[in-house]
């Protein structure tokens, strides 16, 4: 059994808890570290662990590495503007991660990871774990069997609710130097969709993002983009959180001139449209198909665990693995810079951080 430990214990950690309770025969839960005490225990008791004396409780991620040098994995789910940083400390000490999204808020910071993790030969996976959604499976799976044909274009569009009283949870978002705004936060994972099915290498994007409703906020509330793929294909992005009065969608759409898909739901996690040339028995179950899920986050992140315990033990690289976290990051940047300066941005892109966008909205 893997030596498991998570660190941090908001919004997003319930998810993980339920994660590793699923995948309990292969890892043993070590530690949890938050900096608030309360939250630690009341994470415990949700998930019914609060009586585990087992579980060490910490408040500080090195002194419960230094006390535990047996941990082999530990899952980073704090506030984004440190993943990085506690990344790459536990990937100095040889521990492979989970890192929840993003993965980083700069390039530079982004890069290191990459880099340093192979010079340590330490596994990182990333938490895009929409990618592990039926429907997303099996979209993946008609694209790679080249159903679609040539692509023409593919969009995400997630159009969401978050009002006052969700930032005033936690003093750390929608901040450029710990968050970033709704693309950032709410909007990556399509973002991360859309990229990986349009064949992750891309030349241009154009964007633009405002801060229409969120003035307490020092970011954008709704942000838009054209991409334009190497491969000769077009996406288009939208992402917002200003849709009244809750959540509407996290839709991705893929047209190719044979087929045309259609992933709605909250979460992307139904099969709206499905349509191919070469149709198949297995294509008409696909139409209506309907993955019900707890929360937005959906179901994948026990898939993601699993997939990563995998990976190290059959030392082979994670499903969804840091580069992809960097392809992301790199996107909602290139829409940052492209917003602030009016004009397209050529990628790859080098040397750019959330926080060089800091007054935009002032």
């Amino acid at each position: 059994m893997l030596k498991y430990a998570l660190i941090g214990c908001g919004r997003i950690a319930v998810n993980h808890m339920k994660a590793v309770q699923n995948n309990r025969e292969k890892l043993d839960f070590v530690a949890v570290c938050d900096l608030d005490d309360g939250a630690m225990e009341s994470l415990l008791v949700q998930s019914g662990l609060e009586k585990d004396s087992a579980i060490l409780r910490y408040t500080d991620y090195k002194k419960m590495l230094a006390e535990h040098p047996e941990i082999q994995l530990v899952a980073i789910a704090t506030d984004s503007g440190v993943h990085a940083e506690i990344a790459l400390y536990c990937i100095d000490q040889g521990v492979n991660l989970i890192v929840e999204k993003p993965m980083a808020m700069s390039m530079q910071d982004a890069d290191e990871i990459i880099r340093r993790s192979r010079e340590k030969d330490v596994k990182v996976a990333v938490c895009h774990q929409n990618r592990f959604n039926i429907a997303i499976q099996k979209m993946r799976r008609a694209l790679e069997a080249g159903r679609f044909g040539r692509i023409s274009h593919g969009s995400i569009n997630v159009r969401w609710n978050r009002g006052k009283e969700y930032y005033d949870q936690a003093p750390w978002r929608g901040k450029w130097a710990s968050d970033g705004g709704c693309l950032f936060n709410q909007c990556i994972h399509g973002i991360d969709l859309l990229r990986w099915m349009m064949g992750d290498e891309v030349e241009e994007v154009y964007g633009v993002t405002k801060q229409q409703f969120h003035d307490y906020l020092e970011c954008e509330d709704i942000g838009m983009a054209v991409v334009k793929f190497k491969n000769g294909a077009l996406g288009t992005i939208e992402g917002t959180v200003n849709v009244y009065p809750k959540n509407l969608e996290e839709t991705l759409y893929l047209f190719g001139e044979k087929g045309t898909v259609k992933i709605g739901g909250t979460s992307t996690n139904n099969i709206d449209v499905w349509n191919f040339t070469d149709e198949t028995e297995e294509d008409q179950a696909n139409k209506d198909l309907k993955e019900a899920t707890s929360n937005v986050y959906g179901n994948g992140h026990t898939s993601l665990y699993a997939d990563v315990i995998d990976a190290i033990e059959k030392d082979r690289t994670p499903y969804i693995d840091a580069v992809a976290g960097r392809n992301a990051v790199e996107m909602i940047l290139a829409i940052y810079q492209s917003a602030a300066t009016g004009k397209p941005v050529k990628l790859p892109l080098e040397n750019v951080a959330s926080t060089d966008f800091e007054g935009r909205f002032d």
